[in-house]
């Protein structure tokens, strides 16, 4: 009965993720691919390198049939182009299969006015605005998008109308490109028109908001109770952060979650380009809600937002010492389990895992003696160093890296990653979800759904959720944008990592007065509390509230340090990577206290 539910659940994220050409309930394009974006050594768009063979063949093409037809005019050899580069990212798509987003065929709006779609809900949901405004004394005098936006007052998995309200929509922050960014905004459930406003950001890089919206931080958690039939439910989460704020959950990058190019070129991205990418979309947003522009502003996110949150946030400080219209009330940010110093972060796990009792003393002073304290850029030809570090590192090989305390779920057998054919127990679950073909159509007996005690259970249940169609038009997704909905696409996006630490944008914030939150759940190994404290303690500030704890309902919630600067510090006991996911209460507490100003 239990492979029974674990083959079905499976064939259909495989019928979702692969769909069959003939399959009735498929409602956005995509064959299955030949190969796969690992196989092919490629990024999920068509190469321009191509085009220019396209074009040099044509001008061949042409000149050797000069003799028996009449020449080509310029005007005829550029629609040939255009048919043959066209005919070039269609063979691309095929060949790399349905997670790459088609331009064609996009339904966007046009000279204000937006193509009608047979919505699901329509008697719910409805479009409420699309058009463009003018910045004004914008220091670019750059024209202002105002994207659609649309009201959405039903979610299929949820029963009934929304006791919250939710709107959807696109923001165009690159019009010579096409990118659109997509995003779910959530009204504070308490006084929306004085209570905070916040950005939220999920990491990855590549990661959707909608794990923020119903993993973390937002008013819905999916229920654990799916069987692989019909959608996953939905209940509310009491603990919401919208209980005191309002906040946009954005999908950035492009790519990430909804977010779309409508160009080649505009798939491309980069840490800096995003964030500068982001803050137009913020101008965006609220130049199409002024009436949110008083509202304090501040800026949060967690894992790979450490890096991206700081630069976002001098892009805004930047704008409004320039006067860039609307002025944004920024008054800070927020990071989880921050990325922030790569290699300090990377640098930490041995020691926390010695903190953590994963690693003996002997072994963990031996290899710290022999390494010199240096985990990262191991000198090859210190034998000794290597040999005591990879003992530590296989102590800790098979330990959960988000949450040391709970099962590791997805296990990978070593001739797995060398041999698909191979395979007899469960592949990597990140690797499945982002549609690696080889490993997803090889003996399907061995790829079992993780157990629902396991939190990727709920994970997976998402790509089920977000490529129904009935979820799609209820959230006004444009056709032909996004073929396949994934919760994180960290190995596939074209994204480049240019920034490698944000220290340098943490000082310049402090230094123009602006608050920090910075906290860790405790039990996280890939971004552990001591790589954190680590590069907080390098900033050098001064400590004015000294380690001590914080309470929720008179129990130990963590303990937090405040420092000049107005940075604050705090551990959540028991937390994971994403501390909300793992201890909501606290971490509703904890936001609550420090938007209003109050100590933990």
């Amino acid at each position: 009965m239990k492979e029974e539910k674990q083959r079905r659940f499976h064939e259909t994220l495989l019928n979702i993720l692969y769909p069959q050409p003939s399959s009735p309930q498929r409602d956005f394009s995509g064959e299955e691919p030949a190969a796969t974006v690992r196989d092919m050594g490629i990024y999920p768009y068509p190469s321009l390198d191509a085009f220019e063979d396209l074009e040099e063949k044509s001008s061949d093409s042409s000149s050797d049939s000069g003799s028996h037809q009449k020449k080509l005019t310029r005007a005829q050899r550029k629609r040939i182009r255009k048919k043959k580069l066209k005919e070039a990212a269609s063979r691309r798509r095929k060949m790399i299969g349905p997670l790459l987003p088609s331009t064609d065929g996009i339904q966007i709006e046009e000279d204000n006015e937006v193509e009608p779609l047979n919505y699901l809900h329509e008697n719910t949901n409805q479009q409420i605005s699309c058009g463009a405004v003018q910045e004004p004394n914008a220091g670019n005098n750059h024209q202002v998008v105002a994207l659609s936006r649309s009201k959405v007052r039903t979610l299929p998995g949820y029963q009934g109308l929304l006791p919250f309200q939710l709107e959807t929509g696109y923001v165009n922050v690159d019009e010579s490109d096409g990118v659109e960014l997509f995003y779910y905004f959530v009204e504070s459930e308490r006084n929306p028109k004085e209570d905070p406003l916040m950005l939220w950001l999920t990491g990855g890089p590549g990661c959707s908001a909608f794990s923020g919206l119903v993993l973390e931080t937002g008013p819905l958690r999916i229920n654990d109770d799916y069987s692989g039939s019909g959608l996953p439910s939905f209940v509310l989460n009491p603990y919401s952060w919208t209980k005191v704020s309002s906040i946009i959950f954005l999908d950035a990058p492009v790519g990430s979650g909804f977010s779309y190019s409508s160009s080649l070129l505009g798939w491309n991205s980069s840490d800096t380009k995003s964030s500068r990418q982001t803050y137009i979309f913020l101008r965006k947003w609220l130049a199409d809600h002024p009436e949110f522009n008083n509202n304090p502003f501040y800026l949060g996110g967690d894992s790979y937002c450490g890096i991206t949150i700081p630069i976002i946030a001098k892009e805004i400080a930047d704008g409004i010492s320039a006067q860039h219209k609307p002025l944004i009330n920024l008054k800070g940010y927020l990071l989880g389990n921050p990325v922030t110093d790569v290699h300090s972060n990377d640098n930490s796990k041995i020691l926390f895992s010695h903190r953590m009792a994963l690693i003996t003393d002997e072994l963990y002073e031996l290899t710290k003696r022999t390494c010199k304290g240096e985990y990262v850029n191991v000198d090859p030809k210190n034998v000794e160093c290597v040999k005591n570090l990879g003992a530590a590192l296989e102590l800790i090989e098979r330990v959960n890296d988000n949450q040391i305390l709970e099962p590791k779920c997805d296990t990978t057998e070593p001739n797995c990653i060398s041999d698909p054919n191979n395979c007899t127990i469960e592949l990597p679950l990140e690797r499945r979800i982002q549609g690696d073909r080889r490993f997803l159509g090889k003996k399907l007996p061995a790829l079992l759904f993780p157990e629902s005690e396991c939190r990727e259970f709920n994970y997976v249940s998402l790509v089920y959720w977000a490529n129904d169609g009935s979820v799609r038009n209820a959230l006004h997704i444009r056709k032909g944008s996004i073929n396949t909905w994934v919760r994180c696409k960290k190995d596939i996006l074209p994204l480049e990592r240019d920034v490698q630490s944000s220290l340098i944008y943490h000082q310049n914030l402090s230094a123009r007065g602006y608050r920090a939150l910075i906290y860790s759940g405790d039990h996280d190994k890939y971004v552990s509390h001591l790589g954190t404290l680590a590069w907080i303690k390098s900033l050098n500030y001064s400590i004015i509230d000294d380690w001590r704890q914080w309470l929720v309902s008179g129990q130990v919630a963590g303990y937090t340090r405040t420092y000049s600067n107005r940075m604050t510090f705090a551990t959540v006991k028991g937390g994971g990577h994403t501390a909300p996911e793992y201890k909501p209460e606290e971490c509703l507490a904890m936001i609550a206290r420090w938007l209003s100003h109050n100590p933990l």
